[in-house]
Formats: structure tokens, C-alpha cells, sequence
């Protein structure tokens, strides 16, 4: 680091100031005189700058340099030694074994056999001869003299050099390698450490270590890049860090047998280094110490989590914006299992602290531990940011499934604690028992919502969630509604109200009906768990009658007869309509029906792009989405953003104008006022894009989609909802694709007289992978309501077999509510065969069998 005067302006500094221009440079020395400075770089550059009056700058003029200038006379010279008397410069160039002066020489200082000043490099006389084992002897035989250090100071100079007749290789011929002496120092350090017996350590031994591990800038130094020069790239994206080298060092350093020099490094961290980390860092090169603590052994240790691993993620936390984001963009650099390293230290201080939790602790113990687990969650939460994209999606690593804490389920009653948090926050209760509300915000988005992806072993994640909305949400109204009803018998006043939400629809009708319940619905309804009737059937509600309601509404819905959604051919993708004749009741119907589905854990197969998602979290959606949705006019935009020339206008022709059609006509839609007069050029291109992008999104559909946007959040708005991901929100309406037929098959359950091995079984499962994808997709709504999978995939998918009376001309049937298949006693292949597909291609209606 180079702290000086040098700073762009001339204002005095009463505290070291990072000189930047310099940073860049690679400086292993720096010398001063009395009002100038020389910096010497690792190539063999030297700059200048300060006080010239006398040439001391050595760039030929007498001028001031308040900016770092490199003294080109040296240049092609590789310079090893430099020095600053008062008013001179001198240095050393060992290829030629030659001394260079220049500034004041009125004493003689400057070694040239004058007393006149020098404003550029000059060479110092003498017989100067560079360093080398087979030296010619000089012709004149003459003595020569080879240096090996050079000194200046006042107004004198200095070489300390040997006879060529004496010469041996000088351990530091040239400038010593800051970064062996370094690595030298520690690898001597621990081997001195390591040679005392367990026990009590000299005090001067304690002492090295507390200096050591005291100081963060001791510490940064020892895991420079120890094999090249990436520690002088040190920047906002390059930590400049060897980690290998510092999960070596430290090792090396902390072992089992060695438990009193654990000790000692432990205390001297705990009581020193931590706690002196601030918020505001002098520079970007303070935050390696963030990078290499946690390869410490002593982190990881359970008994260091309260005295080590928190105090250190408080520092984390304490950061301000501007270092944190460097810290994180250094994480998003590393490779994948030393960031998950970091996850896991703190992960496993969740499940340590929710253990402690468990044991009974007085009042104010539980307090600070909840304050512990408040820190360990945000660190989480800083470090899940890092695997998330802008966009939402996860990033290259795709090791979200990282951030899941598998033992959260045994430790923590989620579903009471977010109850008793739901409670403070909608009904003003003050309840103090649980996790406090910042705590269970941050462990639910990490151990609920995080786990919420496609990844079929989240089973557990996915039951914590249904837990928390049945809990919460649905138990909370029907016990409202129960105790009402309990009131009615005693007080008038109270009417009795149903526990569930019911609808009774005729299926040649549903659309009709389905509004006409829902208008006259109270929102605090909305909440209830839904049970639907189908006029003239006979089918009790356990669920599959709810997901064939739910199959058949919005195929209605989605019909092209009512114009209320755009298809787009290319991307099979619909979006809402510009023009259609239906008034906004049946946009919110949709709404409500999609919150409504995943209130009730029922996928609907809605072919809406990612942008509705996002819209419905209160995000913007990008040109990415355009893409999604409309490939080829995505694609023409990017190549907008992406043409290298400037005629941009003369190439694309395009104003800020959108072409729209409109039953048969053409219309021309302005992005922004006065868009047919702006024609698209280079400087404005990135904001038609997003216009486009709006129009497209927004202002086209702004009416329609805000009746959509009221009915889902009268249902799923909510704290709960911003927890999710658009795409994980997406997940949980449609579910997903990922088939996985042999675990269909494995995670199947049988009774009666069938097991897997039973010989129906054995050819159904055999005419079933036979199938192709479009039947086997119609089997699963055949059976289940829907060819669609939950978002944690097959394994969550249980169906079961069993035998039926009759023999082999009764066709399968299917009991949708419960995903149980009635399956007579076939024997014949081929008429397993031809029964399955004649029952899979008739599967609406449900009725008693």
C-alpha cells in the first residue's frame, strides 16, 4: 500500500490514504526524500512523483508531479533497488551492474564527478560490472566492483559492493520476494509451534501467535497468490487470494494433537480480530480476511459457533452495501464447494442453536439464541443471494437444494411459529413464545421457499409448506367458522356459517355457475378449504372431484370462443387479449381460480409465460420474458441490441411505434407520445426495447390483467406469497414435466390380493412403459385429475392398485379422488392392453362405482 501526498490535489492527509493509481502497478517498494517519493514496481518500473525543483523526479524538467509518473529514461532497464536521499533519487539496474542518480548534486551526491544538479537518470561512475560467475577480466586491469545494495540519505550516497574477485550469489541480489518471505515466515512459524509438546507455550510464542492472528492485515498477507501476481489485481471482482494456500496454512496449523495452539489461535481471534472488523473498510484489499476465515478449522468447530462463527457472520452483516456486494461477487467466483463450505458452517450453526433451543433454557438465554439464529438466517440469505440471478432463476451451480436444512422439520414446530408470528403481524397478538418474526421470515424463505423447485427428494420442504397454509390459513377459518356456529346456539345474533368454501356447479354450465357463487362470496371465505358438487352426481369431494373442477373451468376458460387469450404459435404460450368482448368478471373468475388452486394444492395447466409470475410478485418483466413469449420478435430485439454499427436507423427502420392487429385491420400503437417522429438510433435503442417490452406486458392489457392480478391476491395475496420466486410460483400453480416413470412405478402401493410381483401386475406395468408419452400423460388425468406432476415430482405421486370383481371384459376405472385404480384379474396382455386404453380415453365424469 502506498499512502502519500500524490492524491490528485494538494490538501494535507492527516491519516493513510490509498493512492489508486498506483494500484495496478504491482509496487514491492517504496522510498521518500524530503518532499518527493519514488515507487519501485515487481517489473522493474520506477515511478515518481512530488517536489521536482531540482530534477529529483528524474523526467527532465524541474516540474511538480502530483500524479505517479513513470521515469521513461529508465524504461527497458530492469531496475531492482531504489533509494531517495533529501533531494536526490538513485537506482540500481543489476543486468548492467549500473547505478543511476538524479536530482540536487551540489554536494557530490549524485556520484556523476560533478556538483551539478541531474534532472534525468544518470550514470553513477565507477567500474560497475553486472553480477556473473565467469566475469571476463578487464583488459586494463583495472579492479571492478559488482553492488549488492544501494543507500542514500541527507544529501549523501552509498553501495555496498565486493570485489568481482570474491563473488558468490548474494542471497538478496535482487529485490527479495515479498510474498516467499511471507510464505517463508509462516511455514517456519507453524514448524516452531508444532515442535513444543502439548502443554503451555513460551510467552514469546503466545505472543507471535496473538500478533498473528490479531491483525487482519497479518493475516490477508499470509494467503496472497503465492505462485504468480494475481494478488496485485486485487478488485471488486478478483479477491486475489490463493485459497488453496490458505486452507493449507491453516491445516497445517490447526490439529487435533496440537490442542494448545488451537486454543491460543482461537482466544486470539475471539478476543482481537473479530471484534476489531468494521463496517467500512480503507479498501477493497481488507475484505480477503471474509474470504479465507472460514477455511479455519476452529470455525467449523460446534464449540466456536457463539464465539466465533456468529461474532464473524455479525461482521459479515455489519458491512456496508458497497464492500458486502464485493464480498458477494467474490463468492459468486468461487468455486462451488468452497462457497458451500461457507453454507454449510452456517447451516450447521442453525441446527446447533435450534438444538440448544430444545433444552429447556431460562427466558433470556432463549432470547439471545434466537438473536444468533437471526444472525446465522441472514448470512443464508446473503449467501442464497449469491446463487440468484436477477431474473430469478438460480445460477450455473444449480446447488439451491444446498440451502435446505433436512433436521429443521425436528426442531422446529414451523407450522405454530409462523401461527404465532401470522398472529402478531394480521391480529396485533403478542405472543412470546416461538421464533421472533424477522427469524421465522428468514427460515421459512430457507428451508420452505429455497427448497420449492423441481428436485424430486424435497418431500419434507414441500410438507412444511402445506402445513403452514393448511395450518394457518384454512384450520384458522374453519375454526372461525365453527366457533361462530358454536355461538349460534347460544346468542341469535351469530349466524351459522359452513367451515368449507362450496361449490355447486352443473357441468354444462360451469363457467356460469362458478362466477355466479364467487360474485356473492365474502373474501374471508376465499380462505376456506373448497369442496365442489357437480348438480346430479353423486361423488363425495375428496380432492378429485376439486382437480376435475378445476380441469374443466379453465379449459373452459381458455376456450378461443371467448377471445380472452392470445396464442402464440411458436412458443404455444398464451397471453392476455387486447381485444376481446368479455368484461373483466371473468379475468378476475381466472384470478381467483388460479389462487384458489394452489390454495387447495391443485396443479391447473395454465400456458402462461414466466412474465405473469413475475407480475404477480410485483416484478418487472425483461426482454427475456419477450423471448419466452415471442421468440422471433425477441430475437429481432436482441440483434437491435447487439448491431456493432451506427447506422442503426438505416438498417431497422424502426420509430417508436408497435404494429397491432386488429379483427382484420391493422392498427399503429405509439410506445411513447410522439413515437411515429422518433425513429430508433443507437443512443435510444435499449429504451424502444424496453418500451416494447412494457407495451407488450403492460399498458396493452393493464385493465384485464388487474382484474386477474385482484382475484388471485383476494385468495393468495399475502406476507407468505413474496417469499416465493416467480418461478417457484409458477411451479406451485402448473406443477412441471419432469415424468419419471419407473418411480411412478416404485412408489406405487397395492392391496388385496395384488403385489408388485402378482402376474396383472406385472403385464400392467408392462403394457404402461409400452405406451407412448401422449397416453401415458392421459393415464395420469385418467387417474389423477391431471397430467401434470406436483413440483417435488414422482416420488410425491402415490398411486394405488387393486383387484375388482368381474372378469376380463370390465374395463379399469379410476377412483380420481383418492388416485386408486380398480384393476381386474387380466391375464392376456393384449387385452390389458386395449381395456386400459379404451378406459384412458373416456375419463371425465365421476360417479359411484
Amino acid at each position: 500500500k502506498i499512502s502519500d501526498l500524490s492524491l490528485s490535489n494538494l490538501s494535507d492527509r492527516y491519516v493513510p490514504t490509498l493512492l489508486k493509481s498506483l494500484r495496478s502497478q504491482k509496487v514491492v517498494h517504496i522510498c521518500c526524500g524530503e518532499d518527493h517519493t519514488a515507487a519501485l514496481t515487481k517489473e522493474g518500473g520506477v515511478f515518481t512523483f512530488g517536489a521536482g525543483g531540482y530534477g529529483q523526479l528524474g523526467h527532465n524538467s524541474t516540474s511538480h508531479e502530483i500524479n505517479p509518473r513513470k521515469v521513461f529514461e529508465l524504461m527497458g532497464s530492469v531496475v531492482t533497488q531504489i533509494t531517495c536521499g533529501r533531494q536526490h533519487t538513485t537506482a540500481f539496474v543489476p543486468s548492467s551492474g549500473r547505478i543511476y542518480s538524479f536530482g540536487l548534486g551540489g554536494n557530490g551526491q549524485l556520484g556523476t564527478g560533478t556538483t551539478s544538479n541531474r534532472k534525468s537518470p544518470f550514470t553513477v561512475k565507477g567500474s560497475w560490472i553486472p553480477f556473473s560467475t565467469q566475469c571476463p577480466m578487464n583488459t586494463d586491469s583495472e579492479e571492478c566492483y559488482c553492488v549488492k545494495r544501494i543507500f542514500s540519505g541527507g544529501d549523501q550516497s552509498f553501495a555496498h559492493y565486493f570485489y568481482r574477485q570474491n563473488m558468490v550469489p548474494p542471497d538478496d541480489f535482487r529485490y527479495p520476494d515479498l510474498l516467499k518471505q511471507i510464505w517463508t515466515v509462516n511455514e517456519t512459524f507453524i514448524q516452531r509451534l508444532l515442535s513444543f509438546p502439548s502443554g503451555r507455550l513460551p510467552v514469546e510464542i503466545t505472543n507471535e501467535i496473538e500478533g498473528t492472528f490479531s491483525s487482519a492485515g497479518c493475516l490477508n498477507g499470509s494467503f496472497l497468490a503465492l505462485s504468480n501476481d494475481d494478488h496485485y489485481k486485487t478488485s471488486a471482482r478478483f479477491s486475489g487470494v490463493d485459497m488453496n494456500a490458505a486452507r493449507l496454512l491453516f491445516h497445517k496449523l490447526i490439529q487435533p494433537e496440537h490442542t494448545h495452539i488451537s486454543q491460543q489461535v482461537a482466544a486470539s481471534l475471539e478476543k482481537n480480530l473479530i471484534p476489531k472488523l468494521t463496517s467500512s473498510l480503507p479498501d477493497v484489499e481488507a475484505l480477503r480476511l471474509y474470504l479465507t476465515l472460514p477455511e479455519c478449522p476452529l470455525m467449523s468447530d460446534e464449540n466456536n459457533f457463539t464465539t466465533l462463527a456468529i461474532p464473524f457472520g455479525a461482521a459479515i452483516l455489519n458491512l456496508e452495501k458497497a464492500p458486502l456486494k464485493v464480498l458477494e461477487n467474490w463468492w459468486s467466483l468461487l468455486e462451488p464447494p468452497l462457497f458451500l463450505k461457507i453454507v454449510e458452517l452456517y447451516k450447521d450453526v442453525v441446527v446447533h442453536l435450534l438444538k440448544l433451543c430444545k433444552m429447556g433454557l431460562p427466558p433470556s438465554d432463549r432470547r439471545i439464541l434466537t438473536n444468533f439464529l437471526h444472525t446465522a438466517f441472514r448470512v443464508l440469505e446473503i449467501l442464497h443471494r449469491v446463487l440468484v440471478v436477477p431474473s430469478g432463476h438460480m445460477n450455473h451451480w444449480d446447488s439451491e437444494y444446498q440451502f435446505y436444512i433436512h433436521e429443521i422439520q425436528d426442531l422446529v414446530d414451523i407450522r405454530n411459529d409462523y401461527a404465532n408470528w401470522f398472529q402478531q403481524q394480521v391480529l396485533g397478538m403478542d405472543v412470546n413464545h416461538g421464533l421472533t418474526e424477522k427469524t421465522w421470515a428468514n427460515s421459512v424463505a430457507l428451508v420452505i421457499v429455497i427448497p420449492i423447485c423441481t428436485s424430486a427428494d424435497k418431500t419434507a420442504g414441500q410438507l412444511i409448506l402445506r402445513g403452514i397454509f393448511l395450518f394457518v390459513f384454512l384450520q384458522m377459518a374453519v375454526d372461525q367458522a365453527h366457533r361462530q356456529n358454536l355461538s349460534s346456539l347460544f346468542l341469535p345474533v351469530f349466524e351459522s356459517v359452513n367451515p368449507c368454501l362450496i361449490l355447486m356447479v352443473r357441468r354444462d354450465n360451469i363457467v356460469g355457475d362458478a362466477v355466479e357463487v364467487l360474485r356473492k362470496t365474502k373474501n374471508v371465505d376465499y380462505k376456506k378449504p373448497l369442496k365442489v358438487i357437480f348438480v346430479g352426481e353423486e361423488a363425495v369431494d375428496a380432492g378429485g372431484v376439486r382437480k376435475e373442477f378445476f380441469l374443466l373451468i379453465m379449459r373452459e376458460l381458455l376456450d378461443p370462443k371467448y377471445g380472452m387469450f392470445r396464442y402464440y404459435e411458436e412458443s404455444r404460450l398464451i397471453w392476455f387479449s387486447d381485444k376481446t368482448f368479455e368484461d373483466s368478471d371473468l379475468f378476475h373468475l381466472i384470478g381467483v381460480v388460479c389462487g384458489l388452486a394452489i390454495y387447495n394444492f391443485t396443479i391447473v395447466d395454465l400456458h402462461f409465460p414466466l412474465a405473469l409470475y413475475k407480475k404477480l410478485l410485483n416484478k418487472k418483466p425483461s426482454l427475456d420474458d419477450l423471448k419466452e413469449l415471442m421468440p422471433d420478435v425477441g430475437r429481432g430485439m436482441q440483434q437491435l441490441l447487439d448491431y456493432p454499427e451506427d447506422d442503426i436507423e438505416e438498417a431497422f427502420c424502426l420509430n417508436f411505434t408497435i404494429t397491432v392487429e386488429n379483427f382484420g385491420t391493422t392498427e399503429i400503437k405509439e410506445l411513447v407520445p410522439k413515437g411515429a417522429d422518433i425513429p430508433v438510433v443507437k443512443q435510444n435503442r435499449q429504451d424502444f426495447v424496453d418500451a416494447y417490452v412494457d407495451y407488450i406486458f403492460n399498458r396493452s392489457v393493464d385493465s384485464l390483467y388487474s382484474a386477474f392480478h385482484e382475484g388471485f391476491h383476494k385468495v393468495c395475496g399475502g406476507k407468505v406469497l413474496q417469499l416465493f420466486q416467480p418461478s417457484e410460483l409458477q411451479a406451485m400453480v402448473i406443477g412441471n414435466t419432469n415424468y419419471d416413470w419407473k418411480e411412478l412405478e416404485k412408489n406405487t402401493e397395492y392391496k388385496g390380493e395384488y403385489w408388485a410381483d402378482h402376474p396383472t401386475i406385472k403385464i400392467f406395468w408392462e403394457v404402461f412403459h409400452e405406451l407412448s408419452l401422449e397416453k401415458k400423460k392421459q393415464f395420469l388425468l385418467f387417474l389423477t385429475g391431471s397430467d401434470r406432476i406436483p413440483i417435488l415430482g414422482m416420488k410425491c405421486l402415490k398411486l394405488v392398485i387393486q383387484p375388482t370383481g368381474g372378469g376380463e371384459d370390465y374395463l379399469p376405472v379410476a377412483h380420481t379422488c383418492f388416485n386408486l385404480l380398480d384393476l381386474p384379474k387380466y391375464t392376456d396382455k393384449g387385452t390389458l392392453k386395449s381395456k386400459l386404453i379404451q378406459a384412458i380415453d373416456h375419463y371425465e365424469g365421476f360417479s359411484l362405482v
